[in-house]
C-alpha cells in the first residue's frame, strides 16, 4: 500500500498543500501522523487526500459523497449481483459505452481487477473512491438479507464465504506487507496439530510470525493458488510450483510459491525475490579486498570455468548475478540458461529450463552455443552431460560461470571427477572454484568485547597473533529487533588453479598406478601453502574488521577443520 510520505508527495506536486503548512501542521499537532495533522488544521480536505491515493495508485479518483454519485451508485445496483459486490467490495457508477465504471476501497485488491470483468462480462474502470463510504454505501445498497449465505461459499476449494473472503485477502496481504518491512527471503506456511503456522525467514533465521486457527488453513492456500494464476486449488495431492507477482505497499514483490503434500495439508514456501539484488556488485558481497580484485580479473577472462559453491541458500545465485552486473556491457554477449530464471537482467539473454518439456540444461546449452555468446551462465551442473558442454564451451573461447553443491571448493574438482569428466578437461578447463557461505552482519548498534581465554583455546587463537582490532558483540536494538544483527555478507574460500594445480589434478581420478593419485585432501594442502584462506579463516578477518561475529562464522564453517 502507500504510505503517509507518498501521499503527501502528490499532494505537493498537486499543490494542494505547501511546505509552509506542512510546517504548521507539526507545530500545532506534534507527534500526530503528517496527513491527520494537515486535515486537523484544515490545510488540506479528505477528498484531496483520497484524490491524491487514487493519483499515486494510477486510478481516477470517485467522490462519493456527491449526490449524484451516490443515487447513479443506487439506480445502478442491479448491474452487479449482490454477492459480487460484496464479495469485491465495488459499487456501480456509471454505464459508458466500453462498460461499466465502479468504485472500490481498495486500490490493491488485484483479485477484483482480474474476476470482476470476468463475473460481469463487460469491460471495467475502476475508480478509487473513499474505503468508509465504499462500505457504507454497500451496506446500504447491498443489504443482507436475514436467513440467507452469501454467494462465493467454495466448500471444494478451501474458501471461505462472502465476508470472509475479504478477511483472508486482506491476511494475506498483511502477512507479504511484514514479510516485506522485516527483509524477510522466505514466507513458510505449515499445518501442524496446533494451528496453521506463518513463519519467516530473515538474515537465514527463521522466526514465527503467526500461529493461525486450522479453519483459515485451507482458505489461505486456495488464496496463494489463486494469486499465482496457474497452481490447481482442487490439486492437493502432488507438489506445485508457481509464481506471485504483485504490489507490496506501492513497490512491485515477486515471490516463487512452492506447495507440498504432508499428513496434516499443504506446506507452502514463498521465497521473496529481492530486485535489488540485480544492483548488487563485487564490493556489496563481502569480498576482502585481495580477494575481491583476484575474482575481478578471473570473470574478465575471455574463456574458462569459475564455479561457485556451497549449500542451498549460501548465496551462490547472488554472486553470479553480481559476476554478471560487472561485465555486463554493449560489447559482450550473455547468455544464462536457469532453473528457474529468478531475476530478469536487462542486457542478459536468459533461457529458462523447462525439463517437463524436454528443454533440460543439456539441451539449452547446445542451442545457445550457436548464438555465439562470449559469456555463459548456468544455474547448476547437475550431470555429465551438462558439465560436458559447459567445458567444451569453455575450451572453444567461452568463459562459462556455474555453480556446484560441494562443501568447500578444492572437492568442486573431485565432485566432476566423479560424474565423469576426465581430469585433464577438468585440469584445462576450470580456472578457479570458490566456496562461499552466509554470516549475519552486527547491526550498528554492536558494543565492544573481548574473548576470554577459554574461547581463545576454542577458537585455537594465539593471543600473540591478534590483530590489534576490537572485537564487536551484539547488543540489540528497534532497528535489528533487538537481535543484534542485520543484513548479511559472504565468507570466501578461493582455490586458484595454476599449472602445479593442473598437474595434480591431472593425477587424480582412477589411474593404474594407486600409488601416484592425488586426492581432494592433498589438493586442499597445496592449495593452502599457496596462500588459500579457509572459509573459517576468511570468516575471522571480517570478524576483526568489526562485521560480524565468531558464533556467526564457527556456525556456518562446522566442516571446516582447519
Amino acid at each position: 500500500m502507500h504510505t503517509d510520505e507518498q501521499v503527501l508527495e502528490v499532494l505537493l506536486d498537486q499543490f494542494r498543500v505547501t511546505q509552509e503548512q506542512i510546517s504548521d501542521a507539526h507545530e500545532r499537532h506534534p507527534g500526530a501522523p503528517v496527513l491527520n495533522a494537515l486535515l486537523e488544521t484544515g490545510a488540506v480536505q479528505s477528498r484531496d487526500v483520497h484524490g491524491a491515493i487514487a493519483h499515486f495508485h494510477g486510478l481516477s479518483f470517485a467522490d462519493l459523497d456527491e449526490p449524484d454519485t451516490m443515487q447513479r451508485a443506487r439506480e445502478l445496483h442491479g448491474l452487479i449481483p449482490g454477492e459480487v459486490a460484496r464479495r469485491h467490495r465495488i459499487l456501480p457508477l456509471q454505464q459508458t459505452d466500453h462498460g461499466l465504471q465502479v468504485a472500490i476501497g481498495d486500490p490493491m485488491n488485484f483479485e477484483a481487477f482480474d474476476t470482476v470483468p470476468f463475473l460481469l462480462k463487460t469491460e471495467v474502470e475502476f475508480l478509487y473512491g473513499d474505503p468508509e463510504r465504499v462500505e457504507t454505501l454497500l451496506a446500504d445498497i447491498y443489504p443482507r438479507q436475514a436467513g440467507l449465505v452469501s454467494a462465493g461459499t467454495e466448500e471444494e476449494a478451501g474458501g471461505v464465504a462472502g465476508d470472509d473472503d475479504a478477511g483472508i485477502i486482506k491476511l494475506v496481504q498483511d502477512f507479504l506487507e511484514k514479510a516485506q518491512e522485516m527483509r524477510a527471503s522466505d514466507i513458510h506456511l505449515e499445518p501442524l496439530e496446533a494451528g496453521f503456522r506463518v513463519r519467516f525467514r530473515i538474515d537465514g533465521e527463521l522466526e514465527q510470525y503467526k500461529l493461525l486457527p486450522q479453519t483459515l488453513q485451507g482458505a489461505i492456500i486456495s488464496r496463494l493458488k489463486i494469486m499465482t494464476e496457474t497452481m490447481s486449488i482442487d490439486e492437493k495431492r502432488v507438489p506445485q510450483d508457481g509464481r506471485i507477482q504483485c504490489q507490496v505497499r506501492g513497490k512491485p514483490l515477486d515471490l516463487r510459491v512452492s506447495t507440498v503434500p504432508t499428513s496434516q495439508g499443504e506446506s507452502i514456501v514463498m521465497r521473496l525475490l529481492d530486485q535489488s539484488t540485480l544492483s548488487i556488485t563485487l564490493p556489496d558481497i563481502g569480498f576482502m579486498s585481495d580477494d575481491q580484485e583476484y575474482f575481478r580479473g578471473l570473470i574478465k577472462m575471455a574463456d574458462g570455468i569459475i564455479l561457485v559453491t556451497g549449500p542451498t541458500g549460501s548465496g551462490k545465485t547472488t554472486t553470479l548475478y553480481a559476476c554478471l552486473s560487472e561485465i555486463n556491457n554493449e560489447s559482450r554477449k550473455i547468455i544464462t540458461v536457469e532453473d528457474p530464471i529468478e531475476y530478469v537482467m536487462p542486457g542478459v539473454n536468459q533461457v529458462h529450463v523447462k525439463s517437463d518439456i524436454g528443454m533440460t540444461f543439456a539441451r539449452a546449452l547446445r542451442s545457445i552455443l550457436r548464438q555465439a555468446p562470449n559469456v555463459i551462465m548456468i544455474g547448476e551442473i547437475r550431470d555429465l552431460e551438462t558439465a560436458g558442454i559447459a567445458i567444451n564451451a569453455s575450451l572453444t573461447g567461452h568463459l562459462v560461470l556455474s555453480t556446484l553443491h560441494t562443501n568447500d571448493a578444492p572437492s568442486a574438482i573431485a565432485r566432476l571427477i566423479d560424474i565423469g569428466v576426465k581430469p585433464f578437461l577438468v585440469s584445462s578447463a576450470v580456472r578457479a572454484v570458490m566456496a562461499q557461505r552466509l554470516c549475519r552482519k552486527l547491526c550498528s548498534c554492536k558494543e565492544p568485547g573481548t574473548l576470554s581465554e577459554d574461547e581463545m583455546i576454542a577458537l585455537r587463537l594465539d593471543p600473540a597473533q591478534l590483530p590489534d582490532a576490537t572485537i564487536y558483540r551484539p547488543k540489540g536494538c528497534e532497528r535489528c529487533r533487538f537481535t543484534g544483527y542485520r543484513g548479511r555478507l559472504g565468507i570466501f574460500e578461493i582455490f586458484k588453479i595454476d599449472d602445479d594445480m593442473r598437474q595434480m589434478i591431472n593425477r587424480m581420478g582412477d589411474g593404474e598406478d594407486r600409488s601416484e593419485q592425488v586426492s581432494t585432501v592433498q589438493l586442499r594442502k597445496r592449495a593452502r601453502e599457496q596462500g588459500m584462506r579457509t572459509l573459517r579463516e576468511d570468516g575471522f578477518q571480517k570478524v576483526f574488521a568489526g562485521l560480524t561475529t565468531f558464533d556467526e562464522v564457527l556456525a556456518v564453517t562446522m566442516g571446516d577443520s582447519e
